[in-house]
């Protein structure tokens, strides 16, 4: 169908993918508990976009040229794993400053914590669907996986191989927008349930801090052929 080779499989393997944690779903989850369902989806929009921006690069063959090419690459991964390392830092200023502050004020200062630069972070000045966005574009392990995936379900004798590139492309933002909303509803409620534990949303603010500097340290040592 449409050019493509067993589905199931495709479908399979997208499901373990993006179910497995990431800088993007992390922050979805950060802009939904301290902002709300409606916030939280304009940065899942974020990260559809840059998905699908992906995806059309990969099928163009831009991580073909950013294998062939490990200056490119570096450059790529080292902007990619600062913007990471900034976001981060951001988190980690806004826990300590919840830490320190009453239970009367765990709201506002969560609030703070997803700025990164450390100031308030108001949803206009936060801009989640733009930093969602920057997010995904700045990651080229995400392009290397989308053409090393994608292809091996791709009939090479189809006459159109655009269509099934476009194909799985859906299928793959279906599965993303289904988890992310499941996310985003669950941060909701988290944040509800837990938004007087003042340590508590520190910690949690802290964690996330701490992996948005793990995925950048990762990213960082990664290699094109990794």
């Amino acid at each position: 169908m449409l050019g493509i080779t067993d589905l199931s499989t495709y479908l399979a393997g997208l499901a373990l993918i993006i179910l497995l944690p990431g800088p993007n779903s992390l922050y979805v989850v950060s802009v939904a508990a301290r902002r709300g369902p409606r916030t939280a989806y304009r940065a899942a929009g974020g990260v559809l976009c840059g998905d699908a921006v992906l995806m059309a690069l990969s099928a163009g063959g831009v991580a073909s040229l950013l294998q062939a090419s490990p200056a490119l690459f570096a450059v790529v991964k080292f902007a990619g794993a600062g913007y990471l390392t900034w976001l981060a830092v951001g988190m980690l200023r806004g826990a300590r400053k919840l830490w320190r502050q009453g239970p009367g004020s765990a709201r506002a200062a969560a609030e703070r914590s997803g700025d990164g630069a450390g100031g308030a972070a108001t949803g206009a000045v936060e801009r989640p669907y733009r930093r969602a966005l920057v997010v995904s574009l700045l990651n080229p392990k995400a392009i290397l996986f989308f053409i090393s995936f994608f292809v091996q379900f791709v009939d090479p004798e189809y006459a159109h191989p655009a269509l099934s590139f476009l194909a799985l492309g859906l299928w793959a933002e279906l599965f993303s927008i289904t988890y992310l909303s499941l996310l985003i509803f669950g941060g909701t409620y988290l944040a509800a349930l837990f938004r007087r534990r003042k340590r508590l949303t520190a910690g949690l603010s802290a964690g996330a801090g701490a992996a948005f500097l793990g995925f950048a340290a990762k990213l960082s040592l990664s290699s094109a052929a990794g």
